[in-house]
C-alpha cells in the first residue's frame, strides 16, 4: 500500500525567517570585527616600523594578497 500523496500541503504556515535578536548577534559581530582588523593589519601594514613579527615571514606569506588588494609593499 502506497501512503504517499501527490497533494501538496496548503496550511497557513508562514515561511518567514525567524528574527535573531541583536543581543545574540553582537558578540559575533565584535569577533568578526577583530578578525577582520587583524587580517587587514597583517596584509596591509605588517612591515617596516609597525612590524609586530620580526623577519619577513609574514610579509612573504601575504605578499600576493597584498598586491591583489592594492597595498604597496616594494
Amino acid at each position: 500500500m502506497n501512503h504517499t500523496s501527490s497533494v501538496l500541503p496548503t496550511g497557513g504556515l508562514s515561511s518567514a525567517p525567524a528574527a535573531i535578536p541583536v543581543r545574540d548577534l553582537l558578540p559575533w559581530a565584535a569577533f568578526g570585527l577583530v578578525i577582520a582588523s587583524l587580517l587587514l593589519y597583517f596584509v596591509g601594514a605588517e612591515q617596516g616600523a609597525t612590524s609586530l613579527v620580526s623577519g619577513h615571514y609574514v610579509h612573504e606569506f601575504v605578499h600576493d594578497g597584498r598586491h591583489l588588494l592594492g597595498f604597496p609593499c616594494h
